[in-house]
C-alpha cells in the first residue's frame, strides 16, 4: 500500500513540477507469499531434524512473483526451497556454478529426491499426527 500510495505521489508531483498532469494506475497482479508462522514453524523443525541445522537456511524477502501465494491465501501453509546444490551434479555444456529454476541451464540434481520425499513424508506424518 505505501509503494503504490508513494509511486502516485512521485508521479504526480513530478509532472506538477512542470505544468502537467498524471494519471497513474497500479496494478497488482500477485499478493505477497507470507508464510504462516505455525506451519513454517513445523517445516524448519523437520527440515532441521532431516538435514540438519547448518542445510535449513532461511532466505531473504523477495520482490518476486510466485503463484503459491495464492494458495496461502486460502489455506495457511510455509513456501520453501530445498536448494539445488552447487551445481557440480550439472552436466557439461550447461556452464558452471548452481543454476536456478526459469533458466535455460537449468538442471534438477536428483541427489534431492529422497530427501525431497523424505520430507514431505515427514510433514504428512507430523500433520496427521497433530489432528
Amino acid at each position: 500500500d505505501l509503494i503504490e500510495r508513494r509511486m502516485c505521489q512521485i508521479a504526480e508531483h513530478t509532472a506538477a513540477a512542470f505544468g502537467c498532469s498524471a494519471k497513474f494506475e497500479f496494478h497488482r497482479n500477485y499478493p505477497p507469499t507470507v508464510n504462516h508462522a505455525r506451519e513454517a514453524q513445523l517445516l524448519r523443525g523437520v527440515m532441521r531434524e532431516l538435514v540438519g541445522e547448518a542445510n535449513t537456511l532461511e532466505f531473504e524477502p523477495a520482490m518476486t512473483a510466485e503463484d503459491f501465494s495464492y494458495f496461502l491465501l486460502e489455506k495457511p501453509g510455509a513456501y520453501f526451497v530445498i536448494g539445488n546444490g552447487d551445481g557440480s551434479h550439472r552436466i557439461g555444456g550447461h556452464g558452471m556454478g548452481p543454476c536456478t529454476l526459469h533458466n535455460p541451464n537449468y538442471d534438477f540434481n536428483d541427489a534431492l529426491i529422497a530427501p525431497g520425499a523424505a520430507l514431505w513424508v515427514r510433514l504428512a506424518e507430523r500433520l496427521l499426527a497433530a489432528t
